[in-house]
């Protein structure tokens, strides 16, 4: 949830035409976006520059992302997470199964392409458009999660009890990339992922006296 990357499994069914032309494109906005950003920051970067570095059209780039933040903020990721989310034993407990889902994502995305990510969260921080966004995008993930709880439990994924688990974790997932990225990407960020998983599971643990 931190890096752009477009996972494509093999026992995954090949996409047709249409749909790997619509990645590639959406791909080459965030490389030019990412490119721009590094070169001149994000404020200087304008739609049209991204259009022109991309070698599409400015209606082409507001096509595929209504907002300058959501070039930075949406991937390929949640689709794929849902699938992975679904693939995993029906008779694991479903703490076994975020974590091993939140750690495969983690080495697909930060660890495959970890200057992105250091970008991506580095955007979160200082800008506020930014960080606004990606505050709105975390119903869409919650929404996501609350439908893989509901299929794993049985339950309503319009319960409260689900609905707090799933936003639980979205926003403990954003807190994790906020502090790696304010404490200057230092830590490892999967071990960050994990100690965020178990506060999640097993709340506040005992200070230190």
């Amino acid at each position: 949830m931190t890096a752009a990357r477009t996972t494509s499994p093999a026992d995954r069914p090949r996409l047709g035409l249409r749909e790997r032309k619509k990645i590639k494109t959406r791909e080459a906005i965030r490389t030019a976006t990412y490119a721009l950003i590094k070169e001149q920051g994000y404020d200087a970067t304008t739609i049209e520059q991204i259009a022109d570095r991309a070698e599409v059209s400015p209606s082409t780039v507001f096509r595929y992302f209504p907002a300058k933040e959501d070039i930075v903020l949406t991937d390929e990721s949640d689709p794929v997470l849902l699938e992975k989310l679904r693939a995993r034993p029906v008779d694991e407990p479903w703490p076994d199964t975020i974590r091993h889902v939140m750690r495969e994502a983690v080495r697909t995305g930060v660890e495959q392409d970890p200057e992105v990510a250091r970008l991506r969260t580095r955007l979160m921080v200082q800008v506020p458009a930014v960080r606004s966004r990606m505050m709105e995008s975390m119903s869409v993930t919650g929404r996501m999660l609350c439908t893989a709880i509901a299929e794993r439990t049985g339950r309503d994924p319009d319960s409260l009890e689900v609905r707090v688990y799933a936003m639980s974790l979205v926003g403990g997932l954003m807190e994790t990339s906020l502090y790696w990225a304010e404490n200057g990407h230092r830590d490892d960020f999967a071990a960050l992922v994990d100690r965020t998983l178990d506060i999640l599971q097993h709340g506040l643990p005992r200070e230190n006296r």
